[in-house]
C-alpha cells in the first residue's frame, strides 16, 4: 500500500471533522493527529502560526518517510478542526476527535484556557496530548498524566524583564498593568505585579479589559492619569495592536512599555509601524536562538531555512512552538517504539533532550522546565534580543520620561 503524503483538512463546522475515511490498512499506515484550533474568529491569526509550524513539521517527517515506530516508518496526517474561537466548541471538537475520529494523538487548541479546557478531555480517555501554547500553571496544576506542554511558566518571562528594568532604569517605579481578562494573559499580569512588587516597584493600576473590547479609551485615561513609568499590557495580537494605537491617539507614552504576547508576531510591527517602536516583550523562543537538535530539523539554523523557504519570513515563537510540539511527540513515539498509548506518555514524561527549539525536559506537572526565554524589544521595524547575554543583540532602549 502506498503510503499517503500529508492531507490537512479544515472544517468550519466546529463538529464535522471533514474526514475522508480511511480503509483499515490505510489508517494502519498513518499516524493521526488531532488539532483543533481557532481558523476562524478574533484568535485566527494565533491559528494560522500554529498552523504553519505543523505543516512545516509534518512536510519534514513524511519527507524521510515518517515516524520511526520499531522497524517501521508511518507517515503522519494532521486532522484540523475550527472551533472558531470559542473555548467550549474546543472542547467539543476535542472530543469528537478522539472519539468519533479516531485520532492516535493530540494538539491542545490554542492558549491556556482552551487548553485547560480541554485537557479534562484528553486525560479522560488517556489520550497523550502536546500543548504549543498553553504557559500558565494553572493548566498544568490539576493532577493530570497526559497533557505536555512546551512553554515554561509565566513568571520566567516576567522575572527576567523585571530584573533587567530594575537594573538598567532604576527611575522605573510606578508600574501600570492592563490585561485581557482570559486565562493566559490575566495569568502573566499577575506574575508581572508580583515580579516588580518584588523587586521593590509600585503598582498604581491594575485592571482587566473584557475579551473582545474595542474601545479601551477610559482604561487609558486612567493609566494616563497616574504618569507611570512602565506599561505592562497583555492580550493577543488584535487586542494589543488596538491598545498602542489607542494609547497614541491619547497621547500616552512611558519610559518602559512592554506587551505580551503580540510584540514577537511580524504582524504586530507591521501592523503599528513607528508605534511599534521600544515595545518590549518576551517569549519561550526566539529565531537568534541556536541549538543542535537530536529531531528531524537538526538544528535551529536549519529550521528557520526551512520556514524561510516555504513561506517567506523568519518564524516567530508560536510557529516554533508548534512545530516542536511535533518534534516533541516524533521522539516520544520513536523512543517509545509503538503508538500505544501509555507508552508514548511515560516517553514523553522520561524526556531529557536538545531540539531545534532548545533543550525539552518536562517536570512533574507536565509543563516543560528547561527553557530560558529571551527578552526583546522592537527597535527599528525589528525584534532585538536583549536578554539572554549568550543571543543578546541590542541593549534596553527607554522611551519618553
Amino acid at each position: 500500500m502506498k503510503r499517503l503524503s500529508f492531507i490537512a483538512r479544515v472544517s468550519t463546522a466546529v463538529l464535522s471533522a471533514c474526514l475522508v475515511w480511511s480503509s483499515p490498512l490505510m489508517a494502519q499506515e498513518l499516524i493521526r493527529i488531532g488539532a483543533p484550533l481557532p481558523i476562524t474568529g478574533p484568535l485566527s491569526p494565533e491559528a494560522k502560526k500554529l498552523q504553519n509550524g505543523i505543516n512545516l513539521w509534518v512536510e519534514a517527517v513524511n519527507k524521510v518517510g515518517g515516524i520511526k515506530v520499531g522497524a517501521k516508518r508511518m507517515k503522519v496526517e494532521v486532522v484540523y478542526v475550527d472551533y472558531q474561537s470559542n473555548t467550549p466548541r474546543a472542547v467539543q471538537a476535542t472530543e469528537r476527535l478522539i472519539t468519533q475520529d479516531k485520532v492516535d494523538f493530540m494538539f491542545s487548541p490554542f492558549g491556556s484556557g482552551a487548553a485547560k479546557a480541554a485537557s479534562s478531555v484528553s486525560e479522560k480517555y488517556q489520550m497523550p496530548t502536546i500543548a504549543a501554547t498553553a504557559s500558565s500553571e494553572q493548566v498544568y496544576d490539576q493532577g493530570y498524566k497526559y497533557l505536555f506542554g512546551v512553554y515554561t511558566p509565566n513568571q520566567t518571562l516576567t522575572e527576567p524583564l523585571a530584573d533587567l528594568v530594575a537594573k538598567q532604569a532604576s527611575g522605573v517605579q510606578r508600574v501600570a498593568i492592563l490585561a485581557r481578562n482570559d486565562l493566559f494573559p490575566l495569568a502573566i499580569a499577575q506574575e508581572m505585579e508580583k515580579s516588580a512588587k518584588k523587586r521593590g516597584m509600585n503598582v498604581t493600576y491594575f485592571e482587566k479589559y473584557a475579551i473582545g473590547t474595542l474601545d479601551h479609551a477610559s482604561a487609558l485615561s486612567q493609566i494616563k492619569s497616574q504618569s507611570p513609568h512602565w506599561i505592562f499590557a497583555t492580550g493577543y495580537i488584535n487586542d494589543l495592536i488596538l491598545i498602542k494605537k489607542q494609547m497614541a491617539d491619547q497621547g500616552i507614552e512611558a519610559p518602559v512599555v512592554t506587551m505580551i504576547a503580540g510584540p514577537a508576531y511580524k504582524e504586530f510591527v507591521s501592523g503599528l509601524g513607528k508605534g511599534a517602536e521600544n515595545v518590549t516583550s518576551a517569549a519561550w523562543w526566539h529565531p537568534a536562538v541556536r541549538y543542535q537538535g537530536k529531531d528531524v530539523f537538526g538544528s535551529t539554523e536549519n529550521f528557520n531555512k526551512l520556514f524561510r523557504e516555504k513561506y517567506g519570513l523568519d518564524p516567530d515563537y508560536g510557529e516554533a512552538s508548534s512545530a516542536a510540539s511535533g518534534v516533541v511527540l516524533q521522539l516520544a513515539i520513536e523512543a517509545a517504539g509503538t503508538l500505544d498509548r501509555q507508552k508514548v506518555r511515560d516517553a514523553l514524561a522520561a524526556m531529557n533532550t536538545v531540539t531545534f527549539f532548545g533543550p525539552i525536559k518536562f517536570g512533574p506537572t507536565g509543563q516543560v522546565i528547561s527553557l530560558d526565554p529571551p527578552v526583546f524589544q522592537v527597535q527599528k521595524g525589528k525584534q532585538v534580543v536583549i536578554l539572554p547575554t549568550a543571543i543578546k543583540q541590542g541593549n534596553l532602549q527607554l522611551g519618553v520620561k
